[in-house]
């Protein structure tokens, strides 16, 4: 078995999600949970069939985010992976959706945070096992810290 790390290219900083499901249905499924949550979403979508004709599926309402996430899935090259690039959206607001597509089997991840994808490779193909997303913790939260977390939480509208 090989171990590699692929680096997530994202050069605008956007949110990513990346998981694995096990069924050609996700390309659509997540297309429509995606577009349920709001019309402001912009996204690209691609998925890595495992099985068949083995080819990255896409789909997605903004051509620039669906060339970066096929671009993406193409360095990932495992089997029933899937990328999606948001904008003018944010996880929080589709994660609920996207965890409820009967097909879906795992989140990896969902951040704006540099990625880097933990693929396992052996002779059968390529497989995601984990990934690292962002930098470690450079301390402990302090009471101002938490203040300001509070603070930040009702600032954006994510609280009252």
């Amino acid at each position: 078995m090989e171990l590699t790390a692929v680096p997530i290219e994202n050069p605008d900083e956007l949110n990513v999600i990346i998981g694995q499901s096990h069924f050609i249905k996700t390309v659509e499924d997540m297309h429509e949970a995606l577009v349920g949550t709001g019309p402001q979403l912009r996204f690209g979508l691609a998925f890595c069939e495992a099985s068949g004709p083995r080819l990255i599926r896409w789909s997605g309402n903004d051509n620039d985010l669906v060339d970066l996430a096929t671009k993406n899935a193409t360095a990932l090259a495992a089997g029933h992976s899937f990328i999606v690039f948001l904008r003018d959206g944010y996880p929080v607001n589709v994660l609920n959706a996207i965890r409820h597509i009967p097909e879906l089997c795992t989140v990896f991840c969902a951040t704006a945070n540099p990625v880097e994808v933990l693929i396992a490779e052996t002779s059968l193909g390529r497989g995601i096992i984990g990934v690292v997303d962002g930098a470690p913790p450079l301390g402990i939260e302090t009471e101002t810290d938490r203040t300001d977390r509070h603070h930040l939480l009702r600032a954006i509208g994510y609280k009252l």
